[in-house]
């Protein structure tokens, strides 16, 4: 998760090679949060498939539209008490996003 954040703070890419500077350093400053060398952090702490998504193009925003999406056709679904819970949470989250 913390990958797809710090990578989503990088502006579009215009070649393959600066995509990759992208994730490399992406993951040197996951490796640093988290206290770990960039090797190990990626191959222990980030799913290949973030770092894969982002070199094809497809950002956490993609992502996260298509979740909020999903989650709109599927609220129907939810008992009143857990959608006013979960439309409590998208809220907060919107207000008070996280930063890496």
């Amino acid at each position: 998760m913390l990958a797809a954040i710090a990578l989503r703070e990088f502006e579009q890419f215009d070649s393959h090679a600066q995509a990759k500077r992208n994730v490399v350093a992406a993951i040197e400053h996951v490796a640093k949060l988290l206290g770990n060398t960039p090797a190990i952090c990626r191959k222990c702490y980030v799913h290949p498939v973030i770092l894969s998504s982002y070199l094809d193009g497809h950002t956490v925003q993609v992502l996260q539209a298509k979740a909020e999406a999903v989650l709109r056709r599927r609220l129907s679904s939810l008992r009143p008490a857990e959608a006013a819970v979960l439309a409590f949470l998208q809220t907060q989250l919107r207000k008070h996003p996280k930063k890496p």
